[in-house]
């Protein structure tokens, strides 16, 4: 198998299409959104008065009628309907996928159908009869003159808006301070339409109420220049049109999709190959991601398959020849998680041959693995120590015990060894039984994590001796442990399936350190740990008794010291 460099070319952005989408995406949507909140405040001044919309919408002309300001939002509002329809065509498959990004691209297909009355009432009315496009105008046209107006203006500003903040969010989640920003991030998101909706229905009921004056009503659209019948009916015509326009373009799209699936029905197409050996084969152009979707697999994917995090990432079992050159985007990606030769990001990869591919992260992993770079979840090598305790003759000990009496002292029993590796700075990998396995890293820091490890369990030995002069009076013996200590390079991720996954490591060390934990019960002391550990945490132990044990899997003798009471310990 060949690999594949991540390493990123300076030039390469420049050369990159599926990036260039992607900042188009984004540059757009951003310019039409900045439209959009400062159309939603001129709204939000009706709650003033009709006056105060009137004023504030001096202000917005001055900023959005400017010539190229006009040029640059109708060229980013064309834009982006066209990477929505381009989505709507690429997306494969279209309808197993996440249901945010579902939502995100209906909402957007339903965008331009209520829009398309507004832009002619406002900019197109403008220039096609010279109306003066006022505030009052638009509201005695939406809340009068035209049945479900208010409603469709309503249906426009709330769509438009959920649209734009499920963008917004799903891009900004991948951003490190976004957590702490997300509650005044939401209040806004919220109070801002809920502003201009009050605004609308404010407005429209002061127009209500003057044009109930026939007087009025007449004298106002003649200074605004109303248009005749012929001229309503030629706006008509036009908001027509516009919608007819965008649905044929979007009944394209989808005929389009049935032409390039009849292309892959007809073979050809590249053969992709899951992990248990199913195989599917696919559309010209699908990504790896597709696949997975339209096999009906879960598959990670944080950035909705933007290619913004690298949870979708895939080993390439076979085929690596028959995937295109990973792109800059994707380079920068895998780089940052120092992915190795032969792994790819299944949203990216579009293969043109084929290929057989494992993913590397489980579907369920979260934002803030994605901003880690999903280590934990993928595996890494790396140098820890480990400690395995054990109660001795708790089988015995918990024959005579009601169950309840038996969880009980059981739960009291891991509370004090929990407490005890997690204040020295460990975690607890998991309970087996009456036993506790702790893993602690030190920060990547071999050193440190042998120290934390020893205070562990000099902790652990000082504790259970406050537990069984605690529970004395129901303890027929007092309780006693047996710890296992070692250091060495493990393999650290996460393991398992399904509610039984879990952050674990494997290796030889860790097998050493369960060892060790069985010779301290076999020669009653509390605590074995291998020199290796001492030696790292700087401790002296040569006045305790020390050995060279023969480890089952080992083919080298392991030197230890043997400790009688582990809260004794020089530390």
């Amino acid at each position: 198998m060949t690999t594949t460099s991540h390493a990123p070319s300076p030039l390469a952005p420049l050369l990159d299409a599926g990036l260039l989408v992607r900042r188009l995406r984004l540059t757009t949507g951003l310019i039409l959104l900045g439209f959009i909140i400062s159309h939603f405040l001129n709204h939000a001044a009706g709650l003033i008065s009709l006056a105060a919309m009137e004023q504030g919408r001096l202000y917005f002309m001055a900023v959005w009628r400017q010539p190229l300001a006009m040029v640059t939002l109708y060229a980013a509002l064309l834009i982006h309907l066209a990477l929505g329809l381009w989505s709507l065509y690429r997306r494969r498959p279209l309808l197993r996928v996440p249901r945010w990004e579902l939502a995100q691209l209906l909402l957007g297909l339903t965008i331009p159908f209520l829009l398309v009355g507004h832009v002619v009432d406002t900019h197109l009315a403008f220039l096609a009869t010279g109306v003066d496009d006022t505030y009052a105008h638009l509201l005695l046209t939406l809340w009068r003159d035209r049945p479900w107006g208010a409603l469709a203006q309503t249906g426009l500003l709330l769509v438009a808006w959920t649209h734009a903040m499920i963008g917004m969010h799903y891009w900004l989640r991948l951003k490190s301070w976004y957590p702490a920003a997300v509650t005044p991030l939401y209040t806004l998101a919220v109070i801002v339409p809920l502003l201009a909706l009050l605004g609308f229905l404010q407005g429209g009921l002061q127009v209500l109420a003057l044009a109930a004056d026939p007087d009025w009503l007449a004298g106002y659209r003649e200074q605004i220049a109303y248009p005749d019948a012929e001229g309503l009916a030629r706006l008509e015509r036009m908001a027509r049109l516009g919608e007819a326009i965008f649905l044929g373009l979007v009944i394209l799209a989808l005929a389009a999709r049935g032409a390039r699936r009849l292309i892959r029905e007809a073979g050809g197409a590249p053969l992709v190959r899951f992990a248990d050996g199913t195989r599917l084969r696919l559309s010209p152009g699908m990504t790896l991601l597709a696949a997975s979707r339209l096999a009906g697999r879960p598959h990670a994917s944080v950035c909705g398959g933007r290619g913004r995090c690298s949870t979708c990432r895939v080993r390439i079992d076979s085929g690596l020849d028959n995937l295109p050159a990973a792109e800059a985007a994707e380079q920068r990606v895998l780089h940052r998680v120092a992915a190795p030769g032969g792994v790819r990001l299944a949203c990216q990869a579009r293969p043109h041959g084929d290929v057989a591919f494992t993913p590397l992260l489980p579907p369920d992993v979260d934002v803030r693995e994605a901003l880690a770079g999903g280590h934990a979840r993928s595996g890494r090598e790396q140098e820890v120590a480990i400690l395995f305790a054990d109660l001795r003759g708790f089988t015995k000990l918990s024959e005579n015990r009601l169950p309840f009496d038996t969880v009980f002292l059981l739960n009291r029993y891991f509370a004090e060894m929990g407490m005890a590796v997690t204040e020295a700075g460990g975690r607890i990998d998991k309970f087996i039984g009456d036993g506790v396995m702790a893993l602690f890293e030190g920060e990547g820091d071999p050193a440190r994590a042998c120290r934390q490890a020893l205070t562990a369990a000099a902790s652990m030995g000082g504790r259970l001796a406050h537990l069984n002069q605690v529970l004395d009076h129901d303890l027929a013996e007092p309780l006693r442990i047996a710890i296992g200590l070692h250091s060495g390079p493990v393999i650290l991720g996460m393991m398992g399936y399904g509610a039984a996954l879990s952050a674990t490591a494997i290796g030889d060390a860790v097998n050493t350190a369960s060892r060790l934990e069985s010779v301290a019960k076999q020669r009653d002391v509390e605590l074995v740990l291998s020199d290796r550990v001492a030696g790292l945490a700087g401790i002296d132990l040569t006045a305790y008794p020390g050995e060279a044990l023969e480890v089952r899997g080992r083919q080298t003798a392991v030197p230890v010291r043997l400790v009688d009471r582990a809260a004794d310990l020089p530390l």
